[in-house]
C-alpha cells in the first residue's frame, strides 16, 4: 500500500540524526528534530527544519520517552518517524504507538521486531530455515546455576546474552567457571538498564571468531536483497570499533551461505525495511548465526560506499510502500569505517566525557566523515561514546588502507581523548592489513593479543554545568507562547551577563583511579553495584564495585590486599571523575 511521507521526525540524536536529516533533505522532505536538555545546541537540532525539546537530561527522560515523542510528532504535523539506531529503534512498543497514532513507522513491523529482536525466537527461526547455528539454550536461563549446567554439557567459553539486547550491551563471556555468577548478574543488570528487560540466554562461544554480517533490505512484497557483507571483528567489550565492506578473506562458498541464510531468515519473519543479519565465523571456518538487528546499523555507510545505494532513502521509500525492483547489487571497491569514540585507548578504552575544544575533519579522495558534534560541544556521559565515523573507500582494500592512513593523520580532536591513536596503529598492524601475513583479527583480538603501548591521554578534561532555565510567557504576533530562557539572560542572581559556570575537573585524565591506598572514580559515572562493605577484607583483583558510563559497565577491582574503609558510595550514586570511593588499608 502506497503512503506518502510529508514531514519526518527523527527520534534520535547525534551522528545518526544528522545522517537521516541529510537523506530527508535530499528527498525534499522537511524534518523535525528532538533534543534533550544537554543537546539544545547540538548539530542535529540546528540542522533540522524544526527542533523541539524533550525536557529532560537522561535517556529515560528524553529519547526513551515514547509519549513525549509521539506528542511532538502530532504537534508538528510530522506524519512519519525514523528511529535511527539505539534508543527506541528496536522497541516494538514504540513502533506500535507510532502506528496507532496514525504515523508512518520507518522500520519493520512490531511483530518482526519482537520475533527477531528476541534472540531466542530469532534462533528458532534460524533453526527452522536451516541457518547455521552454534549450540544454545532455547529458552531464557533463570539463574547462574542454569548457566553452569549448560557449561557442564558444552564446556567453556560460553556467552551470556541479553535476549532483548543489541549494540554489544548485555553480553558477557564466561571463560572460567568461577566467573559465571558475577557475569550472569552483570549481563542481566546491563540488559535491564539498557533495554528494560533482563532475560538472558546462553550459547557456546566460538573461539577466536570473526564477526561477519549482511546488510539487507526487504519490502512488503516479499522481496529481500543483500546489499553487501561486512566484517566487524575489530571490537572491544563486544562493541565494534572498525567495520569494512565487503567482508575480506571469506570464500565464495561462505559468502553464498551468508546471503542465502539471511534471505531465508528475513522472509520467514515477514521483515520489511533495512536490517542486518549477524554471524560468527570460527577459526575453522564454521559459520554460526548470531542475531538480527532490526534497524539501520552504525556501519551502514561502508555498504553504501561499495554499492552506491543510499540505505536511508531506501528505508523511506520502503516505508511509503515502495517495491525493491533490483537484485543483490554488484559490490565494487572496498570501504572501511573507523568509529571515533570519546574513549582513552591508553586506559583500556575508558569512556571519557568532556568538552571538545576543536575538531579538524579529514577530506580528500575516498573520504567521508559522518559526525554529530562540532568544536565546543560538550560530550555527555549520559549517552554513547561515539562522536563521529570516518569512512574511507578505495578501488581495493589496499587503496582503502592507504587512504585511511592519510585521513587518520589529518583528523584532529582536542579537549578529550579519542580512539584515533588506536586506529592509526591498526592500519599499520600486519594482523589487520594482512600484508605478508594472514588476516588474524577476531572479536577479542584487541583485548587478548594486541600489544597496547598507547600512553594514557595526558590532557585535562573539562565538564560544564547546564544552564538553568526559566519558562516565561511572551506574546508573538498576538499569540501567547511559552519560552525557556537561560536565567543569565534575565539578570537573575550573580550570573547575569556571564557565560554558564564551568567546572574544571582538576584531574589529569591519565588518572588511573588509584593513589596510594585510595580508590577514586576514574571517570564521570554512575554506581550500579557495590560488591564490598565497610570493614571487609579483600585480596588484590577482587571486585569492589561496578561503574556505568556512556552506557557501558566498568568493573573496579582491588589494586592491593587489605581492609575496606571510608566507603562513600552506594548503587545509584553519581560520581564525578576523581571522586574518592574508598580506601584499602593495611
Amino acid at each position: 500500500m502506497e503512503r506518502r511521507i510529508q514531514k519526518l521526525l527523527i527520534a534520535n540524536r547525534g551522528e545518526i540524526a544528522v545522517r537521516i536529516i541529510r537523506a530527508a533533505h535530499d528527498s525534499g522532505l522537511p524534518t523535525v528534530a528532538i533534543y534533550s536538555d544537554g543537546d539544545r545546541n547540538s548539530v542535529h537540532a540546528q540542522m533540522a527544519d524544526e527542533a523541539h525539546s524533550l525536557v529532560g537530561l537522561t535517556a529515560a527522560e528524553s529519547y526513551l520517552n515514547i509519549e513525549k515523542i509521539i506528542r511532538i510528532a502530532q504537534k508538528t504535523g510530522a506524519n512519519a518517524i525514523h528511529p535511527g539506531y539505539g534508543f527506541l529503534a528496536e522497541n516494538a512498543e514504540f513502533a506500535r504507538a507510532v502506528i496507532a497514532a496514525g504515523i508512518i513507522w520507518v522500520g519493520p513491523s512490531p511483530e518482526a521486531i519482537e520475533v527477531l529482536g528476541d534472540k531466542i525466537s530469532a534462533r528458532q527461526i534460524a533453526e527452522k530455515v536451516g541457518a547455521p547455528l552454534a549450540p544454545g539454550t532455547k529458552e531464557p536461563v533463570k539463574s547462574a546455576a542454569e548457566v553452569t549446567d549448560f557449561v557442564s554439557q558444552y564446556g567453556l567459553p560460553v556467552a551470556i546474552k541479553a535476549a532483548y539486547g543489541g549494540g554489544g550491551r548485555g553480553i558477557k563471556v564466561a571463560r572460567e567457571g568461577d566467573d559465571v555468577e558475577e557475569l550472569f548478574e552483570s549481563a542481566t543488570r546491563e540488559a535491564v538498564q539498557a533495554f528494560g528487560r533482563g532475560e538472558c540466554f546462553v550459547e557456546k562461544y566460538l573461539d577466536k571468531p570473526r564477526h561477519v554480517e549482511t546488510q539487507c533490505l526487504a519490502d512488503e512484497f516479499g522481496n529481500v536483497v543483500v546489499i553487501s557483507t561486512r566484517d566487524c571483528s575489530v571490537q572491544r567489550r563486544h562493541q565494534k570499533l572498525v567495520e569494512e565492506a565487503p567482508a575480506p578473506f571469506i570464500s565464495d562458498k561462505q559468502s553464498a551461505e551468508l546471503y542465502e541464510a539471511s534471505k531465508k531468515i528475513l522472509r520467514e519473519a515477514g521483515y520489511t525495511g533495512a536490517g542486518t543479519c549477524e554471524f560468527l565465523i570460527g577459526a575453522d571456518g564454521t559459520i554460526s548465526f548470531l542475531e538480527v538487528n532490526t534497524r539501520l546499523q552504525v556501519e551502514h555507510p561502508v555498504s553504501e560506499e561499495v554499492t552506491g545505494i543510499d540505505l536511508v532513502r531506501e528505508q523511506l521509500r520502503i516505508a511509503e510502500g515502495g517495491k525493491i525492483e533490483y537484485s543483490d547489487p554488484e559490490v565494487r571497491g572496498h570501504s572501511i569505517e573507523f568509529r571515533i569514540n570519546g574513549e582513552d585507548p591508553g586506559r583500556d578504552f575508558l569512556p571519557t566525557p568532556g568538552k571538545i575544544q576543536s575538531i579538524q575533519q579529514p577530506s580528500g579522495p575516498g573520504v567521508r566523515f559522518d559526525t554529530g558534534v562540532k568544536s565546543g560541544d560538550q560530550v555527555s556521559g549520559n549517552f554513547d561514546s561515539m562522536l563521529a565515523k570516518l569512512i574511507v573507500t578505495g578501488e581495493s582494500r589496499e587503496q582503502a588502507l592507504e587512504r585511511s592512513r592519510r585521513a587518520l593523520e589529518e583528523i584532529q580532536v582536542h579537549g578529550i581523548p579519542t580512539v584515533i591513536p588506536f586506529h592509526r596503529l591498526l592500519v599499520n598492524e600486519s594482523t589487520f592489513t594482512a600484508e605478508g601475513a594472514d588476516f588474524g583479527v577476531y572479536t577479542r583480538w584487541v583485548e587478548t593479543e594486541w600489544n597496547n603501548e598507547i600512553a594514557p591521554w595526558s590532557g585535562i578534561a573539562e565538564t560544564e554545568e547546564l544552564e538553568t532555565l526559566k519558562t516565561i510567557s511572551v506574546e508573538v504576533d498576538g499569540q501567547l507562547v511559552s519560552v525557556s530562557v537561560p536565567t543569565r539572560m534575565l539578570g537573575e542572581g550573580t550570573n547575569f551577563g556571564k557565560p554558564p559556570r564551568r567546572k574544571q575537573s582538576h584531574h589529569q585524565t591519565s588518572h588511573s583511579g588509584i593513589k596510594g591506598n585510595v580508590v577514586f572514580a576514574p571517570m564521570q559515572s554512575n554506581v550500579v553495584k557495590v560488591a564490598v562493605n565497610e570493614g571487609d577484607h579483600v585480596n588484590e583483583g577482587d571486585l569492589l564495585l561496578v561503574l556505568e558510563a556512556m552506557k557501558m559497565e566498568q568493573p573496579v577491582t582491588a589494586h592491593r590486599s587489605g581492609k575496606i574503609s571510608g566507603l562513600t558510595v552506594e548503587p545509584g550514586t553519581t560520581l564525578s571523575a576523581g571522586t574518592k570511593i574508598l580506601e584499602i588499608e593495611d
